[in-house]
C-alpha cells in the first residue's frame, strides 16, 4: 500500500465534477442536487450521458470508468462527487489509474456502493477519500451535514470533529478509519483493495439488509480474521433492515451479538449512512473512539492546503 496523503483543500469558488460510479441516476434527482450545490456557491459539471442506463447500471463499465478518469484529470474540477450508489462500483476498479487518482489529490464523496471506490482509493492509491453525502438525496440530506462537509473539504476544522452515538460496550481506542457498507466490505475479501483492519476502528452500515444477512457477512468478517483485528467498532444505520418474516432477533440485536464480546469499544447508532443525517467521515484519517461515553472524534484536517 503506498503512503497515505490527503486531497488538496478545495477553493472558496470550488467546481465539482459529479460522477455516476454505479447505479443508473435519476434525472430529477440529479438536478436536484446540483441546484444545492449552485446554490451553496459551487460550479457544477458532468458529463452529457451520466444520465445513461445499463439495466441496473449508470451505463457501460467502460463508460463509467472514463467518466471518472475525465473528471480526475479535468482541470475545472476540484472535488468529485458521486451521484448516487447502486451496484456497479466494483466492475470499475481494474480500469481506473491510481498513480493520476493520487497525483490529482482530488477529495472524492461517496456511500453506499461507493465504499468499494474509496476502499480501492485508499488501498491502491494511497489517497484519503470521505464517506458521505451523495446528490441521490439532494435536500432530503441534513444541512448540517452538507455544511460539515463543505468545512473539512475547504480545510477549515476547528478542533476534533465529533460524532456521538450509543455506548455499547466501554472503553478507549484510536487508530484510522475504514468501513462502509457491510456488503460491499464483505465482497473486498480477497482483492488487492480488501478491507484492512488491523489496529483501525472499523465504521460500518448497510440498507436493506434482512438481519439473517447482517448475520452472514459478519460471521464471514469474522471468519476472516477482520473483526478481531480492529480496535474499535462504530454502527452507523442500518436503514430497512426489518424482516417481516423473521421480526426478532433485529438487525441491530445481530449486530451487538457478534461484536460486543470482541472486548474492543462500541458505539452504535452513529450518524452515518443511508439516513438523513449522513455526516461525512474521512477514509483513513485517525480518530479515537469512547465506548463509555459514545462518540467518535476525528482528529485534525481531512485535507492539505498544498
Amino acid at each position: 500500500m503506498p503512503r497515505l496523503i490527503k486531497p488538496r483543500a478545495i477553493p472558496e469558488d470550488a467546481t465539482f465534477g459529479i460522477a455516476a460510479p454505479g447505479g443508473p441516476v435519476h434525472p430529477d434527482r440529479l438536478e436536484e442536487g446540483c441546484e444545492l450545490l449552485r446554490h451553496m456557491g459551487f460550479g457544477v459539471v458532468h458529463r452529457d450521458d451520466i444520465g445513461s442506463r445499463d439495466s441496473y447500471l449508470a451505463g457501460s463499465d467502460e463508460r463509467r470508468a472514463k467518466e471518472l478518469m475525465e473528471l480526475v484529470e479535468d482541470p475545472r474540477v476540484h472535488g468529485i462527487l458521486c451521484a448516487r450508489g447502486g451496484y456497479g462500483c466494483d466492475r470499475i476498479l481494474h480500469r481506473l489509474d491510481p498513480e493520476r487518482f493520487r497525483a490529482a489529490r482530488k477529495p472524492l464523496v461517496g456511500y453506499s456502493d461507493v465504499t468499494a471506490l474509496l476502499l480501492w482509493q485508499h488501498r491502491v492509491a494511497g489517497l484519503v477519500g470521505f464517506h458521505g453525502p451523495m446528490l441521490d438525496r439532494g435536500s432530503d440530506i441534513d444541512a448540517g451535514a452538507w455544511d460539515a462537509l463543505v468545512e473539512a473539504l475547504r480545510g477549515r476544522l476547528e478542533g476534533p470533529q465529533r460524532l456521538r452515538g450509543t455506548p455499547r460496550a466501554g472503553g478507549s481506542a484510536e487508530g484510522r478509519l475504514v468501513g462502509g457498507s457491510l456488503t460491499l466490505l464483505t465482497a473486498s475479501l480477497g482483492g488487492p483493495w480488501e478491507l484492512d483492519t488491523k489496529g483501525a476502528i472499523l465504521l460500518v452500515e448497510d440498507v436493506g439488509e434482512r438481519p439473517y444477512r447482517i448475520d452472514r457477512m459478519l460471521r464471514q468478517l469474522v471468519a476472516a480474521g477482520k473483526l478481531e483485528s480492529a480496535a474499535g467498532i462504530g454502527i452507523g444505520a442500518f436503514a430497512s433492515c426489518d424482516d417481516d418474516r423473521y421480526p426478532e432477533p433485529s438487525a441491530a440485536a445481530v449486530i451487538e451479538a457478534v461484536v460486543r464480546p470482541l472486548g474492543v469499544p462500541v458505539v452504535a447508532d452513529l450518524a452515518f449512512g443511508h439516513i438523513r443525517e449522513n455526516y461525512a467521515w474521512p477514509m483513513g484519517l485517525r480518530a479515537t473512539m469512547d465506548g463509555d461515553v459514545g462518540e467518535l472524534r476525528i482528529h485534525g484536517q481531512w485535507v492539505s492546503a498544498a
